[in-house]
């Protein structure tokens, strides 16, 4: 092909319209293709069903398309519920999506999608057996296909078809290549019969700089071919395809170089030089670590050289523009703004040629310039300008849309890979900015090579090399771009520049000649390969077949070190001396792994690759690398985050069984009677009388059956004592009797309006044999000794008035005519009325009668309201017309009926007198008798009734979950805890319930026993792991999700008490519609269910904790061992040796005497007081292990036993104060401050100078004020995290040195902490005072701003209070502290604020009461 030399542009050319597309994408594929497919493509498919195939062909051509014809014809042996998978590699992440959706559009096979971010280093067997499970085929990087048969987490034998998208890609260590030499040849090698058909795709069959020698490409091709165990497939000519796809002729544009004017580029020099030097001077005297000023020079030196490239190719301007670009991405090298630029003459002019001249545009920027403005013409210009540097780029995109957009209205942007640190485009940004260009919106593109092959762009008309390609596949995948009709290739050229025009050439023949010796060699069959070559040393596990080569061990020692413990001040990973001599490596770990170093000998090229194999090797047999070969870590993680993944969160609603009956069984029924005992701390002008219930079964609640609570009222507490007295026996008649009495008085209660009741009173709702609640609630005479059913009340349910005239041989009133009422009921005994409950059905209210007003009648005059005064006569027929017709009848003293409350939630105690509004006087002949006689201190009583009942049956509830474990006990012969069941109600009550008690308290007392005993418990079972690994176990026992797991399999979901009792929805005895189901908790142990309601995971585990809480605090450690065990937890105290190597003399490493003193506790092994003391960055290979397993101890046992000492020291603390106690108590900034207090920051073995510095700088500035106390959060400094972290690690060295005595930890450590937080000294931690306080106040707390950029996390805080913005920013080492810093800087401004602000008189008004309307 010829190569034209363009000298001028035909500024009138057009792009034609295309009546049809010649080049079929992904979107314009129709959905059945094969009868469109062209001829060469099923020519290509035909070849790749018989035999592995490289299908060469130009860019454009639709090689895709070929491999979706051959998957269809796969999608058979594909299709669920098959095992056999396709796996589509594509080299880059941007082609993924592209290629996914290309296949799921025109096939039925279900596409997953793959790459790096997605986590899928971390994944493990089960993971991807998952992807199998679901998919067909695998569209991803090779890298992960790569690792993931290496890790034998997918096998070659399932894949049938591997597609190699841009397949010339593998050469040498290319992933495409590894997968080919480590898995598939050896599986030929086997004669393995199970291999995938191959099929790879390219439009350049080498991949370098490209030769018109036959020989040297056909090597080439061969490699390729015998690697890939392929042969290629292509048209004779390119020709054959020149029908169905546009091939661009190349064009040389050349330009004519003008230096750089001297005077200023030496004056630009001689700037840059003296800021190279200056900054170079900050660095050497900067406070940083070696290796940090190593990289920040050659940082430094990477800008100067960019700059200088700018300088000298693109010219100033585009210099100044590009270092504008860098400084505005935040570099720390500010170099470029401490240029002197303010010369004003430093900018362009549409003189070009002047432009040139002084220097600020390069010829070649001119030259790209001027060959876009002579195609201004074109209607619709789509062009691509490629160039090798990304500054490049970016430079260019500022200038083009400068100049540009006045001239021709075009638009530009620029695309660049992202493995870089100049570019901060998004994929999504970029795929934006692509779509835009399809649309026309963008008429330019500035790109890398990441539009060579990568982002699909089809519409393309002009591609400009701004920078010739370095490769004949750089340049054949450029010029393929421009695929439209009269589409251009420009190559621009320096004048006189012959070799890039001989590479141009050479690349051009390069093409013919691949196609051709291809097709010379077409017969010729692949080769075996070359063994020397390709086959490397590896080490297979046998179990698995995961495999670990001689290059690949590096990566994976790499990425087991990544995952071992670290910190900000050291970094695990491996050190590797190399002794060039001896031809020795050593490779040395960190203190966190089994192995402390490794030596091996051999060739010197390959020595740190041996010494990482066998390293590989020894890290399996230790179990530190799993059968997959993946770091324990990975599979620990990967293990603990499947959790408890099916929790649903609607759950039944339990009943205690003990309540419950059948409704209608015949004959006597016997009852087990209990005296409730009501006492009150107030008084009050009404009376309370017990009540008796009688149960069908025995209440057991704790040892003798005796159980006192207390309710809430307004005036004070009323104390429920329940006291078992006898079992009884009734007739059938005699309980229908009480049922009714019972639905009645508590009907009345409950609903407190006649008119709504009328229809139901008198009526039952026996079930007819269904389980129901059966109890009675009775008023009662006598004591808990002799205790009788008080049968004249229950009998009032049986009221007729024609049986209550003049027979009363009780009635203790003059049987005359005085005292005969006349009622709506008609004619009573006064005796009756007066004791009796009544309706006044003109408006539905409902009265307790107290007495007869004597001398209050019908003319009785009263005031109103509005301060006028009436008769009752008048009032009632004025107001509801109503004519009185006994005048004389005295008035009825009666009471509204008692309000039925939640009495057990908590109430503000008021003291205030009961409102007048509560008693009125009532004519008799208005009043309807409900029941008679019923005193109206029996019904006060009965206004308890549902509360107690509701408590009575959650204590029910609670013992049954008592009963559970204690037949666990017997069965397992183990003690059984005495645990009182009040206390196990208040493990099971949530705070949503509102009452006096909930479970935070022992939730908290709890989890701090749980995380110690688990803590212990891995700690001594895998004395050969790490902290890492410890902790992931440790967070598997007590993570919430597996807590909620263990709670449910005891069905602890319908024990929790999870909402506020309301009487309103609360069921009457005896007036029970639906019928409830058995649930049989335990072989001993049932309950009924009675409905449902949803109940979060969270509240089963913390349910829980307050569980092993509430058996710790009763009953000791051996207590809450055995609920834990019941549960599922598995854990013991048995001390078990502390085993590990230690050569060093501890004295020669620190002072031991000085050190016992100050913990005030003697060591029998020293070394553990060493071990205690060592960071990680210490590497001396006699101390074998640094502080992070004691640490881990030790923080465990410190929140236990600070917990349990202020749970015993304060005991009766409101729920939730113990939290905050413990939280100011047990936080890091306590330990670090306790640590300097008594210089412990001196003994601390490390080898970090940041450490160094920061412990020095800290301590220095540290507020001696701030030393008066070791508790809260008053540091403003944060101490370094070491410091607290060796107050936890000397915790955990003394628990294993003493045989793990709690005690004496205790009284070692407390002296450091000392004075130990109180209720009297609490103060709150700032993020959540900020909270309370915004709560209190109505402020807006608006969500945290959190970034975090090279390890230092900044968190902005912001509070909206009375239109005021309290806005505060702080940096801190972690995302907790930055935002406790900030946190506590907006509450010191709103505080300033609040002090400052005149507090408003509140406006004077009468307190507001309910009022009654009509109640007389």
């Amino acid at each position: 092909m010829t190569i034209l030399i363009e000298t001028t542009a035909d500024h009138s050319q057009e792009n034609q319209a295309v009546d049809m597309p010649l080049v079929q994408t992904a979107e314009q594929l129709p959905a059945d293709y094969l009868p469109f497919a062209r001829s060469y493509q099923l020519d290509a498919l035909e070849m790749a069903k018989g035999q592995n195939t490289i299908v060469y062909l130009e860019t454009g051509s639709g090689k895709t398309l070929i491999a979706i014809m051959l998957l269809r014809s796969y999608a058979h042996l594909l299709r669920k519920p098959s095992t056999f998978l396709a796996v589509f590699l594509v080299p880059t992440v941007v082609l993924v999506s592209q290629q996914a959706e290309v296949v799921q559009m025109h096939t039925d096979l279900k596409v997953g999608r793959y790459w790096g971010e997605m986590g899928v280093d971390f994944w493990n067997a089960a993971d991807w057996k998952k992807q199998q499970d679901e998919f067909e085929v695998l569209v991803m990087t090779p890298q992960i296909l790569l690792n993931a048969l290496r890790h034998s987490f997918l096998k070659l034998e399932t894949i049938r078809i591997l597609i190699f998208d841009e397949c010339h890609h593998a050469r040498r260590r290319h992933p495409y290549a590894c997968i080919m030499t480590e898995f598939y040849h050896h599986h030929v090698k086997a004669n393995d019969l199970q291999l995938p058909r191959i099929l790879g795709l390219t439009a350049s069959l080498i991949n370098n700089k490209g030769s018109s020698d036959r020989i040297r490409c056909w090597n080439d091709i061969r490699e390729l071919e015998n690697l890939m165990n392929s042969k290629v497939f292509t048209c004779s000519s390119e020709s054959a395809i020149a029908e169905y796809i546009e091939m661009s002729t190349p064009k040389l544009k050349t330009y004519r170089h003008v230096a750089f004017p001297c005077s200023l580029f030496s004056k630009i020099s001689i700037q840059l030089k003296r800021l190279h030097e200056k900054f170079i001077c900050v660095i050497e005297n900067a406070n940083m670590e070696d290796s940090q000023k190593e990289n920040t020079r050659q940082r430094l030196s990477k800008l100067c050289s960019t700059f200088s490239f700018c300088l000298t190719e693109l010219g100033l301007w585009l210099a100044l523009k590009a270092a504008d670009s860098l400084s505005s991405q935040g570099s720390e090298m500010l170099i470029w703004q401490q240029l002197d630029k303010s010369d004003p003459n430093w900018s362009i002019s549409d003189d070009m040629e002047a432009n040139v001249g002084n220097g600020y545009l390069s010829t070649k920027v001119i030259c790209l310039f001027d060959s876009l403005l002579q195609r201004r013409g074109l209607i619709d210009l789509r062009c691509i300008v490629f160039v090798e540097r990304v500054i490049t780029a970016i430079a260019l995109c500022r200038l083009l849309n400068v100049v540009l957009p006045s001239l021709s209205g075009w638009r530009t942007e620029y695309l660049a890979g992202s493995n870089t640190r100049l570019q901060l485009q998004s994929r999504k940004a970029q795929n934006i900015i692509v779509e835009e260009f399809r649309k026309g919106k963008v008429n330019i593109i500035v790109a890398t090579s990441i539009l060579e092959e990568g982002l699909d762009v089809q519409s393309c008309n002009l591609v400009v090399r701004f920078d010739p390609p370095s490769t004949v596949r750089s340049f054949i995948q450029s010029r393929g771009r421009a695929r439209m009709h009269n589409s251009e290739f420009l190559i621009l050229v320096k004048s006189g520049d012959n070799s890039s025009i001989t590479r141009v050439d050479n690349y051009l023949s390069s093409g013919q000649v691949m196609r051709q010796e291809s097709l010379r060699h077409a017969a010729l069959p692949c080769q075996p390969l070359d063994t020397e070559i390709y086959n490397e040393v590896f080490y297979r596990v046998d179990s698995t077949g995961a495999v670990v080569t001689l290059s690949s061990s590096v990566s994976l020692i790499y990425f087991y070190c990544s995952r071992l413990p670290s910190d900000g001040y050291f970094k695990p990973l491996p050190r590797c001396n190399i002794d060039k001599e001896l031809q020795k490596c050593t490779l040395y770990f960190s203190k966190s792994c089994p192995l402390p170093s490794i030596t091996v000998h051999g060739n010197f090229k390959t020595l740190k690759q041996l010494a990482c194999l066998e390293a590989c090797k020894k890290l399996h047999m230790l179990g530190a690398l799993t059968d997959n070969l993946v770091p324990d870590m990975v599979e620990e993680e990967d293990a603990e985050e499947l959790g408890h993944l099916n929790y649903v969160d609607e759950h039944d609603i339990y009943v205690p069984a003990e309540l419950v009956g059948q409704g209608l069984n015949s004959g006597a029924k016997r009852y087990y009677c209990y005296l409730l005992e009501l006492e009150r701390n107030f008084t009050y002008d009404i009376e309370i009388d017990n009540l008796m219930l009688a149960a069908r079964n025995e209440l057991k609640f704790d040892e003798g059956n005796n159980l006192a609570f207390e309710l809430e009222v307004e005036r004070g507490i009323v104390i429920v004592r329940i006291k078992y007295a006898t079992p009884i026996s009734l007739t059938s008649e005699e309980v229908l009797k009480c049922k009714k009495f019972q639905v009645n008085i508590l009907s009345v209660l409950h609903n407190k309006n006649y008119n709504k009741l009328k229809e139901r009173l008198d009526v039952i709702h026996p079930p007819e044999d269904l389980d129901v609640y059966d109890y009675l609630l009775l008023p009662t005479t006598g004591s808990q000794q002799s205790l009788y059913i008080d049968w004249r009340s229950v009998d009032s349910v049986l009221f007729r008035s024609e049986n209550i005239i003049h027979d009363h041989a009780r009635c203790p009133l003059p049987k005359d005519q005085y005292n005969i009422v006349y009622t709506r009921s008609g004619l009573v005994c006064r005796c009756v009325v007066e004791n009796s409950l009544v309706c006044t059905p003109h408006n539905g209210y409902i009265y307790c009668i107290l007495g007869t007003l004597y001398g209050v009648n019908g003319s009785s005059v009263f005031n109103l309201r509005d301060g006028e005064s009436s008769t009752y006569k008048d009032y009632y027929e004025q107001r509801h017309g109503i004519n009185l017709q006994f005048e004389r009848e005295h008035f009825l003293k009666g009471r509204h009926i008692f309000t039925v409350q939640n009495h057990l939630h908590k109430y503000t105690k008021q003291k205030e007198p009961e409102q007048s509004t509560a008693y009125v006087e009532l004519p008799p002949e208005l009043c309807s008798i409900i029941m008679s006689p019923i005193s109206v201190g029996t019904c006060y009583s009965y206004s308890f009734a549902s509360a107690i009942m509701h408590r009575i049956e959650s204590l029910l509830i609670a013992s049954s979950l008592k009963k559970m474990h204690a037949d666990y006990c017997i069965q397992n012969a183990i003690a059984t805890p005495k645990i009182p069941t009040m206390k196990v109600l208040e493990a099971i009550t949530t705070k949503k319930c509102q009452e006096k008690f909930n479970l935070e308290s022992l939730e908290t007392l709890g989890d701090s026993f749980l995380k110690y005993a688990a803590c212990q418990q891995v700690f001594k079972m895998h004395q050969d792991k790490h902290e890492g690994i410890l902790s992931i176990k440790k967070n598997k026992i007590i993570s919430n999700a597996n807590l909620c797991k263990l709670g449910c399999r005891r069905k602890l979901q319908g024990l929790i008490r999870n909402e506020p009792f309301d009487p309103k929805m609360w069921i009457i005895p005896g007036d029970q519609m639906e019928a409830f189901h058995e649930v049989q908790l335990s072989t001993t142990t049932k309950v009924f269910t009675k409905g449902i309601r949803k109940i979060k995971s969270k509240v089963v585990a913390d349910a829980v904790e307050a569980l092993i809480g509430v058996f710790l605090s009763c009953d000791g450690e051996p207590a809450a061992l055995s609920i834990m065990t019941w549960l599922g937890i598995e854990v013991d105290f048995f001390n078990i040796p502390y085993k590990r190597s230690f050569s060093a003399h501890p004295e020669e490493l620190i002072n031991i005497s000085y050190l016992e003193s100050i913990l005030n506790y003697s060591f029998t092994d020293a070394s553990l007081l060493v071990e205690a003391l060592t960071h990680g960055s210490f590497m001396l290979p006699q101390v074998p292990q640094c502080y992070q397993r004691l640490e881990f101890l030790g923080d465990s046992v410190l929140d236990y036993i600070i917990t349990i000492h202020l749970y015993n020291k304060y005991p009766g603390m409101s729920p939730g104060l113990l939290t905050d106690l413990r939280s100011a108590s047990v936080n890091n900034d306590c330990y670090s401050l306790s640590a300097v207090k008594v210089g412990l920051q001196k003994y601390i073995l490390h080898a970090s100078q940041k450490l160094h510095r920061q412990i020095e700088s800290s301590v220095h500035n540290l507020d001696p004020l701030s030393m008066g106390s070791t508790f809260g959060w008053e540091s403003e400094n944060p101490l370094p995290k070491v410091l607290g972290d060796i107050i936890e690690s000397l915790a955990g060295a003394i628990l294993v040195d003493s045989g793990y005595r709690k005690d004496i930890v205790f009284d070692s450590i407390r002296p450091l902490l000392e004075p130990l937080v109180s209720p009297d000294t609490l103060k709150l931690q700032p993020v959540r005072e900020l909270h309370q306080l915004c709560q209190k106040e109505n402020y807006v707390l608006k969500k945290s701003v959190v970034s975090c950029e090279k390890g230092v996390a900044a968190v902005t805080v912001e509070v909206e209070a009375n239109g005021i913005i309290h806005r505060e920013s702080c940096t801190a080492a972690n995302k907790a502290e930055a935002k406790k810093l900030a946190s506590k800087a907006v509450l010191k401004s709103l505080k300033e604020s609040m002090s400052a602000e005149p507090h408003p008189t509140p406006p004077l008004s009468l307190p507001k009461s309910k009022k009654r309307k009509d109640e007389n």
